[in-house]
């Protein structure tokens, strides 16, 4: 078991930036690989970033391709998504969820909930034009 709560969304204008952080506890970040997935009104949810267990790979989305970055910091079992040049169309809830089945090395930014098992609350982020 593993649970994950996630922090830093907010308002910002177009053009800003932000960090998201999800804590996680129960196992270790490096036993999971991890996933952004994001959730606008009225549309389904959808991947954003990963990054593969221990963070020798990440895959993004190409909407977000060159703005975010998502990193993980194994000491304080924390993943980060760095958010930059946001754009209205980037606003929605984010969530991180953990996924224990993937091989080391590899992730995907596919929003599958049979791999992503572990899912955070969400934190809102609202890019303004």
């Amino acid at each position: 078991q593993v649970q994950l709560v996630e922090s830093g969304g907010g308002l910002v204008q177009a053009g800003g930036s932000l960090r998201l952080s999800c804590a996680a506890s129960g196992r270790t970040f490096s036993s999971y690989a991890m996933g952004w997935f994001r959730q606008a009104p009225g549309k389904e949810r959808e991947g954003v970033s990963c990054i593969s267990r221990g963070g020798s790979s990440a895959d993004y989305v190409d909407s977000v391709k060159g703005r975010f970055t998502i990193s993980g910091d194994n000491a304080k079992n924390t993943v980060y998504l760095y958010m930059n040049s946001l754009k209205p169309e980037d606003t929605g809830v984010y969530y991180c969820a953990a996924d224990w089945s993937s091989l080391p090395g590899t992730c995907t930014v596919v929003y599958n909930k049979r791999l992503y098992a572990y899912w955070g609350q969400g934190t809102q982020v609202t890019v303004s034009s």
